[in-house]
């Protein structure tokens, strides 16, 4: 059984998982309450399963961009059972996340999350046969410089506020993609942190750590 958590930004989430079906999945808006909630919400999943601690065998977790205080908050809670417990911990980029979940197109993929004060954290994705992989690194932008980026039919898909799908919207290339699929899916993680960790794939505790975007340019007041 596989746990995941992912704590990147405001919304968090867990799953179980057994490698053949979601046992569980919670999804939910915690706002800057992270650090009281998460692990309360891992014993209340765990409870309403049937099964305990002792029933988890490997971890997974989003690695970020994100908070820097909530990813610290996430990575660690489940370094800490990692530790504890001897079972292996699997990182997984919170981009890939959502980009895991949109369904494969010949357009390319543009996945954004807050970042603060009016910035995304943005990565472009390009579909193949293995789904869609990663094109360069991530970076944080102004949702300006996002849709100056967007020269050709795109989708986006982010986490975006009523105001901001409506400026996205705007945009005679953007091809937006819904709330639904917006939604990070812990339950997609879990099923990432599996793979990797059936390929032998597992990350050291001691040295993982969050993914964290800078920018030298002056962030808007």
């Amino acid at each position: 059984m596989l746990l995941a958590v992912d704590t990147s930004t405001a919304q968090m989430g867990l799953a179980l998982f057994d490698g053949s079906q979601v046992i569980s999945e919670y999804a939910w808006r915690s706002g800057h309450r992270h650090t009281v909630e998460l692990a309360p919400a891992v014993a209340d999943l765990l409870t309403r399963c049937g099964l305990t601690i002792n029933d988890v065998n490997a971890l997974g977790v989003a690695l970020g961009p994100g908070s820097f205080t909530s990813l610290r908050v996430g990575l660690a809670f489940v370094k800490g059972l990692a530790l504890a417990r001897h079972i292996p911990l699997i990182g997984i980029p919170t981009l890939n996340i959502l980009a895991s979940a949109q369904p494969v197109s010949k357009l390319p993929l543009a996945i954004a999350i807050q970042a603060g004060r009016g910035r995304f954290a943005l990565g472009w994705y390009k579909s193949s046969r293995k789904g869609w992989q990663a094109q360069g690194e991530a970076r944080v932008v102004t949702l300006e410089a996002l849709l100056a980026e967007v020269q050709s039919p795109t989708v986006i898909c982010g986490e975006f506020p009523a105001e901001v799908r409506q400026v996205i919207s705007a945009n005679e290339n953007a091809r937006l993609a819904t709330p639904a699929s917006s939604v990070r899916r812990p339950a997609v993680l879990a099923e990432l942190a599996w793979a990797r960790w059936q390929n032998g794939e597992v990350d050291d505790e001691a040295s993982l750590a969050p993914i964290y975007l800078h920018t030298a340019e002056p962030i808007p007041a």
